[in-house]
């Protein structure tokens, strides 16, 4: 990379502390901030709230600069993929780019396909796009008439960022697939998975207090992290009736948008959601699981998606059970990773009683230690960043 120093700008989708989860983006910028040759990294992102002062500076350090959206509401966000809305927003940021021009090697990070015009705005040194989800498919599955008009203009947007970016990194196969159909350049797109923030789930040993009922020393099946319409609530509510002795543990930000399904599932007596709970406190809510659980409908969105709690449930040294999540096949292994392709409840409840057996053996929490060792996130980051 030579003697320049870098300047690293990361276009998130939204401000850093947004729901309070700690997604690829998140752990890239932290990784970016600490090599020895970067000067800044800058957190770029919309903003649906109005204001005064748009940049800031992060506890971590990190430089944030906010772009308004057009109106608060969630309906006037495909004002970020659309040229006229945000271009003149961008101007304070741009020039106070200009002043590193020449002194800095400057990169272009694109971890979403909004603001596509800042990749023409700035002679960039590099422009990278870090493509971790089917952006322009609809998370819910459905269509209709306005998802399918947003779907398109994302789309656009999404396709002139893989025209301009000089490297593509994708975190599975399937993505990689995708945007080889759109690129005459196969040889700059990449596939690198998701990774785990290791020490921090492989040494946390105590449990958070008082959230499991009194006296209950039953089976703990739990999912942590965004709670989405990517989840097959419906098929978690059949399991949970049909074993009332298991727990179901949610823990995570509800992300549905009032889903009538997680709402009906909450009715449940033994399932149990936290709501948010600080990323710091993730690795005590995974002490009190037994088995993982990674339920996803099956959708084109899912077939994209490359989960992160996978190894994170792993390097705790539980065992997970997925479903719908066709880019983690390659990690079943006994007692490790079930995975499974349909969604019938027998299915589901045959497969984790077979993980019920294993859940405490030393032996088998060793093996899945190992699997999520090798995909720490600090590695991954130095693979990627030796392709640019």
């Amino acid at each position: 990379m030579g003697q320049m120093k870098n300047i690293h700008i990361i276009v998130a989708t939204g401000e850093w502390e947004n729901d309070g989860l700690r997604y690829r983006r998140h752990r890239l910028a932290e990784f970016l901030q600490q090599q020895p040759d970067t000067r800044e990294v800058i957190w770029l992102c919309p903003s649906p709230i109005r204001k005064d002062v748009t940049a800031k500076t992060l506890p971590n350090g990190i430089g944030q600069w906010s772009i308004q959206d057009l109106l608060p509401n969630k309906m006037f966000r495909f004002g970020r993929y659309m040229d006229g809305f945000y271009k003149s927003k961008l101007s304070p940021f741009l020039s106070y780019l200009k002043k590193f021009q020449g002194q800095y090697t400057i990169n272009l990070w694109y971890t979403f396909p909004g603001f596509p015009l800042l990749s023409d705005l700035f002679s960039w040194d590099r422009v990278i796009y870090d493509c971790s989800d089917l952006w322009a498919s609809p998370m819910n599955g459905k269509n209709s008439f306005v998802s399918t008009l947003r779907q398109n203009i994302i789309a656009k947007a999404e396709n002139r960022i893989i025209q301009k970016a000089d490297t593509i990194f994708c975190t599975s196969e399937y993505l990689r697939d995708q945007i080889l159909e759109k690129t005459d350049s196969p040889q700059k797109v990449f596939t690198f998975e998701n990774g785990v923030e290791f020490n921090l789930f492989a040494n946390e040993h105590t449990q958070v207090e008082n959230v499991l009922p009194e006296n209950f020393n039953g089976t703990v099946l739990g999912f942590i992290g965004g709670i989405k319409p990517k989840l097959d609530f419906e098929l978690i509510q059949k399991v949970a009736r049909k074993k009332p002795e298991w727990l179901f543990l949610f823990v995570g930000p509800d992300g549905t948008n009032q889903d009538s399904d997680f709402k009906k599932l909450l009715t449940e007596q033994n399932v149990l959601w936290t709501g948010s709970v600080s990323p710091v406190e993730v690795p005590k809510y995974m002490n009190l699981i037994d088995i993982g659980i990674m339920p996803y409908k099956p959708s084109q969105y899912n077939q994209a998606v490359f989960p992160l709690k996978l190894f994170e449930f792993l390097a705790a040294g539980k065992p997970v059970v997925g479903i719908n999540l066709p880019s983690t096949k390659k990690y079943a292994q006994d007692s490790v990773y079930t995975y499974i392709e349909d969604n019938h409840p027998s299915e589901f409840i045959n497969q984790c009683e077979k993980l019920e057996v294993w859940k405490n053996q030393e032996r088998n929490m060793v093996i899945r230690k190992q699997v999520a060792k090798a995909k720490n996130w600090g590695e991954v980051f130095e693979n990627m960043l030796s392709y640019l």
